[in-house]
């Protein structure tokens, strides 16, 4: 993809500045109940129906997912959607005990990954300029930069399913190391954590946890 230059560019600028206008003009805020939807009032699910989820609903909770932002718009997360009875045995190897059968039942589990050579696709996704030497050659930055990016599209992604409709429930007791073996050998893909979706079975939840008031984990300087 090329950059824009000169005219181009100015109208794709005045472009984009009037879409948001017009957008922030129609919907200044979420109303109460969408923001309870998607965090306020959300729960992570451990138990699930059987309805199934169709693709694309997932296609769309990524689409969503991909226009949250990141460092150099560089998107280094990737997401593989396990939902066969052969992917999920592959991926129960790497599961504590107690999360297999949360895995199991889910409809479809994500594993949230990222790319630590995720700077390849900058001359595409950032065309302005390129900022590969700002990774090539640095592993260790690039590998901080795409953990920290891709966690935050994990969590976008997430925001984005409960927002269509769906249930989650995110789990972090595995294997990163088997995880890795079974889906990601010979890459440059590593993993991060996992997403159970689908539709919950709500007679499981129990009373929502508390969290720190504001004064306890906010301050101003």
């Amino acid at each position: 993809m090329a950059a824009l230059t000169g005219e181009e560019l100015e109208r794709a600028r005045a472009a984009a500045q009037a879409e948001h206008r017009e957008l922030k003009a129609r919907r200044p805020a979420l109303d109460p109940d969408s923001i309870a939807l998607i965090l306020e009032r959300a729960r992570s699910h451990y138990a699930w129906t059987d309805k199934p989820v169709p693709e694309e609903l997932l296609r769309r909770a990524y689409e969503i997912a991909a226009a949250g932002p990141t460092s150099m718009n560089s998107c280094p997360a990737r997401f593989v959607f396990v939902r066969t009875p052969e992917g999920k045995a592959r991926l129960a190897k790497a599961l504590k005990d107690k999360n297999v059968e949360k895995m199991m039942t889910a409809p479809v589990t994500v594993i949230v990954a990222h790319d630590l050579e995720f700077w390849r696709e900058l001359p595409y996704l950032f065309p302005h300029e390129d900022r590969r030497p700002h990774f090539e050659g640095k592993p260790e930055h690039a590998e901080i930069t795409a953990f920290r990016n891709g966690t935050l599209q994990g969590a976008y992604f997430m925001i984005a399913a409960r927002a269509l409709g769906l249930d989650v429930g995110a789990m972090s007791g595995f294997s990163n190391e088997i995880v890795d073996q079974e889906f990601f050998a010979g890459t440059t893909l590593r993993s991060n954590f996992l997403i159970n979706l689908g539709y919950a079975d709500e007679s499981a939840l129990f009373q929502k946890l508390p969290r720190l008031p504001f004064e306890k984990a906010c301050s101003f300087a």
